[in-house]
């Protein structure tokens, strides 16, 4: 494989680093060169020790996905998930995913407890999926997925007087081989609402997809993640900065190896 280093990532146009606990030792993202690491948030069992954030806090700006409807982080209950962190990580404030949440979890409101987190966090990064209207009221950073309306969704916002900040998160594949891209974000792209229903089913949504759905796959990587050479993606992040994206978070698809040094 390939190696590439956190310079790469910095010519690519990629502000921050998106991990995920359960795919890689987030650890080794002490030796990426970028000024912001997000730890995404896959269950109260794969939150990293409050050593290993603190190392991390000392190469980079750190910020831990935060769901405020699990135990832990419910602003409203229990949030003795907050105590655990270090104080110099920040927050990506979300509404929390089905597949992590109990049922008890899942129905709690989300509005209360988004409104009283943004109070009692610094700076926080509100996450947008499925709650947009809701994030935008509340305020902070607003972090959306990338998606082939974002860069219409962006201008709209901006034209409509948004002076704050805006975090754009996407799948990160610098490789110019089209397998490559199937295998790292094809099924990822495949849950995307409109792929899903363009997709024939249960056909397959990696390299080895053909006819049709390969076809659909093809533009639909382009649309919901950043693929090809270094150049290509630092051409998209360029375009996504200068209609007023703030900060680009490229999640490494295939893992973090091919980013060490």
């Amino acid at each position: 494989m390939t190696t590439l280093t956190g310079a790469t990532l910095a010519a690519a146009g990629i502000d921050a680093v998106a991990l995920k606990p359960t795919e890689v030792d987030v650890s080794q993202a002490t030796a990426l060169d970028v000024e912001t690491l997000a730890i995404d948030y896959e269950g109260a069992a794969h939150v990293p020790e409050t050593d290993v954030i603190e190392r991390l806090a000392s190469t980079a700006n750190v910020r831990v996905t935060t769901p405020v409807r699990a135990n832990g982080f419910d602003p409203l209950g229990d949030d003795s998930g907050f105590d655990t962190l270090p104080a110099d990580a920040r927050h990506v404030l979300v509404a929390g995913h089905s597949a992590y949440l109990s049922d008890d979890e899942a129905a709690r409101a989300v509005a209360p407890r988004l409104r009283a987190a943004v109070d009692d966090t610094s700076n926080p990064w509100v996450g947008t999926e499925g709650i947009e209207r809701l994030a935008l009221a509340v305020g902070g950073t607003q972090y959306e997925l990338l998606s082939r309306t974002t860069a219409r969704d962006v201008r709209t916002l901006r034209t409509a007087g948004f002076d704050g900040s805006i975090a754009v998160y996407a799948p990160l594949v610098l490789s110019n081989s089209e397998d490559a891209m199937l295998d790292a974000v094809g099924d990822y792209t495949a849950r995307r609402g409109p792929v899903r229903n363009a997709l024939p089913d249960g056909a397959p949504t990696d390299s080895r997809a053909t006819g049709r759905t390969r076809d659909v796959l093809k533009q639909a990587i382009r649309d919901y993640a950043l693929v090809g050479s270094v150049e290509t993606v630092a051409e998209r992040t360029k375009r996504l900065h200068d209609i007023g994206v703030d900060t680009i978070v490229g999640y490494p698809a295939r893992g973090l190896d091919p980013f060490l040094s």
